[in-house]
C-alpha cells in the first residue's frame, strides 16, 4: 500500500522503489555506454545525441525515476497512455515526444501535452494539427516521418513526398518544422536501411535549414542510426526493460 501521496508505507514497498531505481541507473550506465561507443565509432561528439526514453506501458512513477536520473526527453506512442501521464508529471520539466502513428482524431488532445510530433505521414495531418495547436495556443515542433521501405508497413511518407509534406508543415504558422523521423525496416540490416538517410537529410536541410533534428534508431538499432546522422535516438527496452502486457 502507499499513503496518500503515492509515497510507499511498508519496507517491503521501499525496497521495491528503491530497487526500480537503481535497475533504471544501471540500464543508463549501459545505454551511455554504448552511446558514447557509438558516436566515437561514427566520428560525432556524445553531445549530439539526445536520448528520447520511450515509457510505453511504463508507469508515471518510472517518468518520474527517470527525470531524477537525468532525462527530460519522454516518448509515447498512444495518447491514451500519454495525456493522463503527461498530466500526472505535470510538475516535471519534460519534453513530451509523441513518436507513435497519429490518427487524427488525437491531433487536438496530443496537441495540448506534446512538445515535439515524431509521427507527421500524410497530407491530411497537417492542417489537423495545425488548427489543434491554435487551439491550444501553441507553437508545435513537427518531425516528417519517412519511410524507408514503402512496403513494409511501419508508417512514413514514400521518400518522393518528403519535402511536399515538409513544405506544407512549415507554411502553418502554428507548426514547426524541426526535421525528419525514420525507423529501419524489420526484416532488412539497420546499416543498409539507415544508409539511405543521408540524401533525404540532405534534401530537407537544404529546403529548410532550420530542419535539423534526425530522429531514428530505437534499442537494437542505434548504433547505426547514429553512423546515420540520428541526432535523437528512442530507447525503450535497453533502458526501462521488458515492456509489460498491455491490458
Amino acid at each position: 500500500m502507499t499513503d496518500h501521496r503515492g509515497e510507499p508505507e511498508s519496507a517491503a514497498e521501499l525496497h521495491a522503489v528503491n530497487g526500480r531505481t537503481a535497475e533504471l541507473a544501471a540500464n543508463l550506465v549501459r545505454l551511455e555506454e554504448r552511446l558514447v561507443a557509438a558516436c566515437r565509432a561514427a566520428g560525432r561528439s556524445r553531445d549530439e545525441v539526445t536520448v528520447i526514453a520511450v515509457t510505453k506501458t511504463f508507469p508515471a512513477a518510472d517518468v518520474r525515476r527517470l527525470a531524477g536520473l537525468g532525462l527530460r526527453d519522454i516518448g509515447e506512442n498512444r495518447d491514451q497512455e500519454a495525456a493522463p501521464k503527461a498530466a500526472e508529471c505535470a510538475d516535471l520539466d519534460l519534453r513530451w515526444h509523441f513518436v507513435g502513428q497519429l490518427q487524427t482524431n488525437k491531433a487536438r488532445s496530443v496537441a495540448r501535452y506534446a512538445d515535439l510530433v515524431h509521427s507527421v505521414d500524410r497530407d491530411r495531418l497537417v492542417p489537423v494539427l495545425a488548427a489543434a495547436a491554435g487551439r491550444a495556443d501553441r507553437e508545435l515542433a513537427c518531425l516528417v516521418q519517412v519511410s524507408l521501405q514503402p512496403t513494409e508497413g511501419r508508417g512514413g511518407v514514400d521518400p518522393s513526398g518528403l519535402l511536399a509534406v515538409a513544405d506544407l508543415v512549415a507554411a502553418a504558422p502554428e507548426l514547426r518544422l524541426a526535421g525528419l523521423m525514420a525507423m529501419a525496416p524489420l526484416d532488412e540490416d539497420p546499416v543498409r536501411a539507415f544508409s539511405r538517410l543521408g540524401p533525404l537529410i540532405d534534401a530537407l536541410r537544404g529546403a529548410h535549414p532550420a530542419a535539423r533534428i534526425v530522429s531514428a534508431g530505437m534499442s537494437e538499432d542505434l548504433e547505426a542510426a547514429i553512423v546515420a546522422g540520428a541526432t535523437h535516438v528512442r530507447v525503450g527496452t535497453a533502458l526501462l526493460g521488458s515492456r509489460p502486457s498491455l491490458r
